[in-house]
């Protein structure tokens, strides 16, 4: 057997990145890890990823792979003997994983950004639309254990890596996400009892630290 090369090109705080971690421990997937400083990115990023020039980015058997949605439906898809699928079979419980996995990957991370980088008026703005999308998110889990039923699926991968972000959020935003939206905050702890989740996710103090630094570095 011919011995696969799988490289996650990743910055330790991206949630994108973590997405692609857990979908690779979940399937059992082998692979090297690559640290990529996205402050003074290397010249091996812009090759694999010329378009954007961003992580994640992986690299299976020297062929690059970008964008995190793209990247979870092409390790389902080339490894499918491994572990359960990500996706659905059936075609509109498939299309309907794709469409929250969309909404979270197009909404939240941008709607977040002002809880920690707006003050005032544009803050709390941040704050309802971040709380907004997480009701809407919660209320399509049901009483299912996770998004993909009995098992992580595509929703819940995409997902799940924000939780690192809940504390620096409720910090800066002064709320609590788990009064807001209980079922949720369960959800993501059922999540956080799957070695492949827990062992993906970076420590919620340091992503706060982190961003307290990022913000610094931006306000110069």
């Amino acid at each position: 057997m011919v011995k696969e090369e799988v490289v996650l090109v990743n910055f330790w705080s991206s949630p994108f990145g973590s997405r692609v971690k857990i979908a690779l421990e979940e399937k059992g997937i082998p692979y090297e890890y690559k640290e990529e400083d996205l402050f003074n990115k290397s010249s091996f990023l812009s090759t694999i990823n010329p378009v954007h020039n961003k992580v994640p980015v992986l690299v299976h058997n020297q062929k690059p792979v970008c964008e995190s949605l793209n990247i979870l439906e092409y390790i389902d898809e080339t490894w499918t003997d491994l572990s359960h699928r990500f996706l659905p079979s059936d075609p509109h419980q498939r299309a309907l994983a794709r469409f929250w996995a969309d909404f979270i990957d197009k909404e939240l991370y941008e709607s977040s950004k002002k809880i920690y980088r707006g003050i005032g008026e544009e803050q709390v703005i941040g704050k309802n639309e971040v709380l907004r999308i997480l009701k809407l998110v919660e209320g399509e889990i049901g009483d299912k254990p996770f998004f993909g039923g009995d098992n992580l699926g595509l929703v819940d991968i995409t997902l799940i890596p924000f939780y690192s972000r809940f504390y620096t959020w409720e910090t800066f935003g002064k709320f609590s996400i788990e009064e807001e939206c209980p079922n949720l905050v369960a959800w993501a702890k059922r999540c956080l009892q799957k070695e492949s989740v827990a062992k993906s996710l970076p420590d919620p103090i340091k992503i706060y630290e982190f961003i307290l630094d990022l913000n610094k570095y931006l306000a110069k």
